[in-house]
């Protein structure tokens, strides 16, 4: 069975604060580490009252300072928000600080609205078109300096801190394989193009000094409770948080609601189903069912699952019964 990798945006909560959710974020990477999570990802996302990962760079050290052993990274940093050159000082910094632990993922998208996007890019068609660009210059600028390097990353040079690319669509397949990188693709949020993306990508890649075979992590949403009905109780507060994303009324996470009905219209009722339509959500036997379903049909290297919990000790009991999920499918496999 492959390793699971929790993915978390440290979600502010109705009636929490910032402090709270970073903390959770610290408290859900211990625990992760304890269940024998392979990594522990933060995301990018600017403007968003109900997120807190925004600097993704010191929550990463956050959460990597709490933690010995398991991998923390960027899950991801979106490069057109930033220079390579910063990215490479970041990111060499915390290799410094915690050696052989951290991974950087990174997408092309801004991760915010439009308005607050051109506050962070300046000139955001020509950031987003230079995305391949600036990957290549970030993958020189972390690894061995050469003889004629005139811009060097200090911390950042020669760190060869692993770069994944992450995506929801074909660009970043043929990139990612092209440049031999690991691939990230974002079916928690995104399923249209998952298989064909995966196809292209393992279909064009490239070995590379980073990697030498294609690498794939599949992304989905997961709430595991005790029962099926309590799951999904508890998934409600992701329901109720993208009818409030289509209808761009972004808010504090909420809390969990017995039902939907009223919450949301027809469409957006259809809009959320497809959304989440890899989304592993039930007791320990549906969870572990459709877990294998999904890595059946996608033949994936790694999960990573995104727990949309209000409430921190359910999501924490989430994390351990996804984790026995994985030793239990590991077991038998």
């Amino acid at each position: 069975m492959i390793p699971f990798s929790v993915l978390d945006l440290s979600p502010i909560t109705e009636g929490g604060s910032v402090a709270q959710s970073l903390e959770n974020s610290r408290r859900l990477a211990i625990a992760a580490e304890e269940n024998g999570y392979r990594r522990f990802w933060l995301a990018e996302h600017h403007g968003m009252k109900g997120i807190a990962s925004a600097a993704t760079s010191l929550v990463i050290s956050h959460v990597a300072s709490a933690t010995r052993s398991i991998r923390v990274g960027s899950g991801g940093v979106m490069l057109p928000n930033h220079s390579p050159l910063v990215i490479a000082e970041q990111f060499g910094t915390l290799a410094a600080l915690y050696p052989g632990r951290i991974d950087l993922g990174l997408g092309r998208a801004p991760g915010t609205d439009m308005r607050t996007a051109q506050a962070l890019r300046r000139n955001m068609e020509t950031s987003a078109n230079n995305f391949p660009n600036d990957v290549v210059e970030l993958q020189a600028l972390l690894g061995p300096i050469t003889e004629d390097q005139k811009i060097i990353a200090v911390p950042g040079a020669d760190t060869n801190v692993p770069i994944w690319l992450l995506g929801s669509s074909h660009f970043s397949a043929h990139l990612a394989g092209m440049l031999g990188l690991p691939f990230a693709f974002a079916s928690h949020f995104a399923p249209d193009m998952l298989l064909t993306a995966l196809e292209i990508y393992r279909e064009r890649f490239t070995p590379s000094p980073q990697l030498d075979k294609p690498h794939v992590m599949v992304g989905v949403m997961g709430v595991a409770a005790d029962t099926d009905e309590e799951a999904n109780y508890l998934f409600t507060s992701m329901q109720q948080s993208f009818v409030a994303l289509r209808r761009n009324a972004r808010g504090r996470f909420p809390p969990p609601v017995r039902s939907m009905d009223g919450l949301w219209s027809g469409d957006e009722k259809i809009f959320v189903d497809h959304a989440m339509t890899y989304a592993v959500v039930g007791g320990p036997e549906t969870t572990r069912s459709k877990i294998r379903t999904f890595i059946e049909q996608t033949k994936a290297d790694e999960l990573i699952i995104s727990m949309p919990i209000f409430d921190m000790d359910a999501r924490l009991h989430s994390l351990e019964l996804f984790g026995e999920a994985q030793r239990q499918l590991a077991a038998a496999a």
